[in-house]
């Protein structure tokens, strides 16, 4: 009789679809079209749990139709099928809650900003609203600090809170067996304090936004946390002199991932790389990463969609190496 009623009282709580393994990723799934709501949520409601929008992509599936489902453009597919009817990124931080965390552990930039994503599949007449694990996020970035990752991974229960009261629907977990051999890539630059610190800084960005568009990446959001605090914000951030994350994004092998079938992989887009420079330090410390992390946390078996992986990530170390960084 007991464990009747247990076996009850689990099936009438559970609000998620739970299977073994790491959690990877959690989704609202809304029955029919919950994109005008969703957007009211962003624009109306993340403010008052104290998120903001860094960067917005909105509707990338109509610019994957203009540019990929074009016969008059240079990129047309011509296995183009429109297998997506939204597709829209925002790149989301609470730099409150941050503040403190990124003080000790600023490899939690890694996904701060982090994508909140929404996705709606033309062949189903559903909505999924949703985010990486916070606490894979940690595991992936190499977080050990107890009190940094109870305090990250609790900054996400009111964005949870607030999906769950405005958009409702099925809470889906997406797990997985193990992170990749390698999750982070690490580079160091070597700063060169001769003249202002913000000549070098200039320079540096220039260069690297150069070297990532000129192999056909898009510069998709830059965050500065040290304006952010120091002048948006009027917080002390005397722990760096600089500090800021560039969003990186590959928009064909992005269409060949999420418009082929895998538009849940939209919870990792933008990829986030972070740099900065400790307060009188000569090295700046850049971490982002991996893309394997997309093949084994989604588990991606498509081995089209692996080789791009590989590709992008072995792409990325070169383009750093390239502007002088040396991997760590």
């Amino acid at each position: 009789m007991f464990n009747k009623i247990v076996k009850t009282t689990v099936a009438l709580t559970l609000v998620a679809t739970v299977v073994f393994g790491a959690n990877s990723a959690r989704f609202n799934v809304i029955e029919g079209d919950a994109s005008k709501k969703y957007a009211d949520l962003i624009e109306n409601d993340l403010n008052s749990i104290d998120f903001e929008v860094s960067e917005a992509r909105d509707r990338v599936d109509s610019v994957y139709a203009a540019r990929y489902g074009n016969p008059d453009d240079p990129d047309y597919d011509k296995n183009w099928a429109k297998n997506l009817d939204n597709l829209s990124f925002f790149s989301i931080s609470n730099d409150k809650v941050l503040h403190e965390l990124l003080k000790t552990n600023p490899e939690v930039a890694g996904f701060a900003p982090f994508n909140e994503l929404i996705y709606k599949k033309a062949s189903e007449d559903k909505t999924y609203v949703g985010h990486l694990d916070p606490t894979t996020m940690l595991d992936i970035v190499g977080t050990k600090n107890a009190n940094v990752r109870k305090a990250f991974i609790a900054m996400y229960d009111p964005l949870d809170d607030l999906v769950n009261k405005r958009l409702g629907g099925k809470v889906e977990i997406k797990t997985f067996a193990a992170l990749p051999a390698k999750s982070m890539m690490k580079f160091e630059v070597p700063v060169d304090r001769a003249g202002e610190l913000s000549d070098f800084i200039d320079a540096f960005q220039e260069k690297y936004e150069a070297a990532f568009e000129d192999k056909k990446y898009i510069i998709a959001g830059f965050k500065n946390f040290k304006e952010t605090y120091e002048e948006d914000l009027g917080m002390e951030f005397a722990e760096y002199d600089a500090f800021f994350v560039y969003s990186l994004c590959h928009f064909t092998f992005s269409y060949n991932v999420f418009n082929k079938g895998r538009p849940d992989g939209g919870v990792f887009a933008p990829c986030s790389m972070y740099s900065y420079i400790k307060k009188d330090s000569n090295t700046m410390v850049i971490g982002m990463p991996t893309l394997s992390n997309w093949t084994a946390l989604l588990n991606i078996t498509d081995p089209v969609k692996q080789e791009w992986v590989k590709k992008i990530d072995a792409e990325i170390i070169s383009i750093m190496k390239s502007m002088g960084a040396k991997e760590i």
